[in-house]
């Protein structure tokens, strides 16, 4: 069970950028199931973890991007989505999706670079 992530790339301060993260290889009531996350890795930093939501669409998101980020699930596809506003530098990072308990298998990543 492997989530492919999508949507990153090079934005300048102040933009917005949509990911999306589509889990194969899993039943829906399965991935219905999980509490999905967004995690984030910047290069020399650990992974952190940015946003969550339930089945229920109930959230929940890191000071440092509360205000700015919204995430948000399609259950009958088993997509989890993450829109970024108001970008900053700091933003700069890889963007994974997973379950809250990080009991898939992590995917690619999708590279998302806010510019200054």
């Amino acid at each position: 069970v492997q989530p492919v992530e999508s949507g990153g790339g090079l934005v300048q301060a102040g933009g917005s950028l949509r990911v999306s993260c589509t889990v194969s290889g899993i039943i829906t009531s399965v991935f219905n199931s999980k509490i999905m996350g967004w995690y984030r890795q910047a290069p020399g930093k650990q992974r952190e973890l940015v946003a969550t939501i339930t089945r229920l669409s109930d959230t929940k998101y890191a000071d440092s991007v509360k205000g700015r980020f919204t995430i948000s699930r399609d259950n009958a596809n088993k997509k989890v989505h993450l829109q970024m506003n108001s970008l900053k530098p700091e933003d700069t990072a890889v963007y994974y999706c997973n379950s809250d308990a990080r009991d898939l298998s992590w995917g690619q990543g999708t590279q998302v670079t806010v510019s200054s």
